[in-house]
């Protein structure tokens, strides 16, 4: 009897050393807002070049996004990094400008059952700081980045409010450059649009899901709703051409399709999104 306890204790042991199985595909997509942090601004002068935030302080929320397709796992966006997390009340980054993360992005995906390892495909808006906080923790995936992007990035000047030590894992991940849209799984749900003018590669999300329809993520082709109905940018802004170029593709999809349009830096657009473990479908 005490050598059978002794063998059923240590296969509980055993058991408990298991590391919990990665979630199962969905049969049909799913898409998780996931809250990266936010920054806080005593002046958001600098998000319109026409001078509607003059001196007036703001929050701009700092999402990520799982999209969970039958045929494999998208993360979109990293956020600011999970290192943020050890400050309570977060960091002054510089003068004026704090970032904030109350619970780390890899701690929510192990909430959905998901590790790292277990994502095919990581992409970005763009490669600003905010955007690429953790994406070192994916060298596993394949990287799907804009060309313009990465050009300008090994260019000799450093674009602004870039980090690349933020995501040096590119040099060891397997990466595939997009030169135009890309259908993610071939089947039309989930696209990587260009949408340049912030950043000269700049990207957004166009998602087709069965009950919520068509869904568009906008990176920073639009920071506040504001922006969005009244066509603001801000002024460290790559091209204002090419960004209202942009904007007009980007509002003509959204009439086409009878889409729903989420500013991912609008902290209210960000609140009436599903909390994991809900999600849109």
């Amino acid at each position: 009897m005490p050598h059978r306890i002794a063998l059923l204790i240590a296969t509980a042991l055993l058991a408990t050393a298991v590391p919990a199985q990665a979630a199962k595909a969905p049969a049909t997509m799913r898409v998780y807002a996931l809250d990266c942090g936010r920054i806080e601004f005593k002046d958001l002068g600098n998000f319109s070049d026409t001078g509607e935030y003059d001196g007036k302080p703001g929050t701009l929320a700092e999402p990520c996004f799982l999209v969970r397709h039958p045929k494999g796992d998208l993360l979109w966006d990293t956020g600011l990094g999970d290192h943020f997390a050890a400050t309570p009340g977060g960091e002054e980054v510089r003068p004026g400008v704090r970032a904030i993360v109350d619970r780390p992005l890899i701690a929510q995906l192990k909430q959905l059952g998901v590790a790292p390892a277990d994502i095919e495909f990581l992409s970005f808006s763009h490669f600003h700081w905010d955007h690429t906080g953790n994406a070192n923790a994916f060298a596993q995936s394949t990287w799907l980045l804009s060309r313009r992007e990465v050009d300008v990035l090994e260019s000799p000047h450093l674009p602004p409010n870039v980090k690349p030590d933020t995501f040096s894992a590119r040099t060891q991940a397997k990466v595939d450059l997009i030169d135009l849209d890309r259908d993610v799984f071939g089947d039309g749900t989930v696209k990587i649009l260009r949408a340049n003018g912030h950043t000269a590669g700049h990207q957004v999300l166009q998602l087709k899901l069965a009950k919520a329809g068509t869904v568009i993520l906008s990176g920073d082709l639009f920071h506040t709703r504001e922006n969005f109905e009244q066509e603001r940018m801000p002024v460290f802004n790559d091209s204002r051409g090419e960004t209202l170029g942009s904007i007009d593709r980007i509002k003509r999809i959204l009439k086409n399709t009878n889409g729903r349009l989420v500013i991912q830096h609008d902290p209210g657009d960000f609140k009436v999104l599903p909390k994991i473990p809900a999600y849109l479908d």
